[in-house]
């Protein structure tokens, strides 16, 4: 086969395959583009899912560390007023209690109607069930205590350890006052018959 045979074979050739070979090249550009956009875009939704679960996760830090903070004036910490409410309730109890006492040992030995001492002696009798209500209240405060102490604790190991509050603990002061106690459950004390007693004194 001559040269100018040889030569008219190849352009032959590259005439029958360069529309193929055309053809395959744009699908191979268009291709390489499509995926190269995907990809692009699949970057930009995980980059903004990471900052979004970072930005997340950071106010779920702060708002967990407001709560197990030091309390301010403002907001006092839960386990201590509830153990304050624990001791005022018990202080009544036994100052109510010791008054009763008092009083029915003063009936017991210086009266002289029989009925009188012995209505006087069951409204002394309906102060003493009333006082049991400290029991009650006393349980169920120390339960939630011990349920905010747990919680207070399982989110402290959740909090990083530059994210804490730092200085001094504040210390707080519980102010109480007086004030007519309700029973949490069961017959309730009537306030009036209370007052009534009082009056007979």
């Amino acid at each position: 086969m001559t040269t100018d045979s040889t030569e008219q074979l190849r352009d032959a050739v590259r005439a029958e395959l360069h529309p193929a070979l055309a053809d395959l090249h744009r699908f191979v550009d268009r291709r390489i583009a499509e995926l190269s956009a995907e990809l692009h875009a699949s970057v930009e939704i995980a980059d903004m899912g990471e900052e979004q679960m970072k930005s997340a996760l950071a106010r779920i830090h702060d708002q967990i560390g407001q709560l197990v903070a030091v309390p301010a004036a403002a907001t006092r910490n839960s386990g201590l007023e509830l153990e304050a409410v624990v001791q005022a309730t018990e202080a009544a109890a036994n100052t109510i209690m010791e008054a009763a006492e008092a009083i029915q040992a003063w009936v017991a030995s210086g009266a002289q109607d029989k009925d009188a001492v012995a209505a006087i002696a069951a409204r002394v009798s309906s102060i003493f069930e009333a006082c049991t209500f400290q029991d009650v209240t006393g349980q169920r405060i120390r339960r939630a205590i011990q349920h905010l102490q747990q919680v207070e604790n399982m989110l402290e190991t959740m909090i990083p350890a530059g994210s804490r509050p730092e200085g001094p603990r504040e210390q707080v002061e519980v102010k109480t006052a007086m004030r007519t106690v309700e029973s949490p459950a069961g017959g309730d004390i009537d306030q009036a018959a209370i007052d009534a007693l009082l009056n007979d004194f």
